[in-house]
């Protein structure tokens, strides 16, 4: 089974998203994402809210105060679980970053990013 890193600074870090998407809990280890910044969006997607249990959820953009880094959970998925991951996110767009750590992996941030 191929692992996939998924960088999460939002909602897929909830118990009940992570239940809600990949039918189980899942466990991941910190890290950053340097270079960014976190704001928070509203989203009207009512499959999303219910989800979450909000409507407004973090989005990340790029910074340019280097001191500027985004907190977060980098989580080892399978194929599946992006799949789930990449239905719910329907205001994001999935892309590869670079982590503190060194490590590649896929983020969720805004489309015009």
């Amino acid at each position: 089974m191929t692992e996939i890193l998924l960088f999460s600074y939002g909602t897929l870090r909830l118990a009940e998203v992570q239940m809600a998407l990949f039918g189980r809990l899942v466990q991941g280890e910190p890290d950053a994402m340097p270079g960014y910044r976190q704001r928070m969006i509203e989203i009207s997607d009512p499959d999303v809210i219910a989800k979450s249990g909000t409507r407004w959820h973090p989005m990340v953009e790029p910074s340019d105060d280097p001191e500027d880094a985004v907190e977060g959970t980098l989580f080892r998925l399978t194929e599946a679980d992006v799949a789930s991951a990449d239905a719910y996110e329907v205001d994001y767009v999935r892309r590869e970053v670079v982590l503190r750590s060194g490590r590649r992996a896929f983020v969720y941030g805004g489309k015009e990013a």
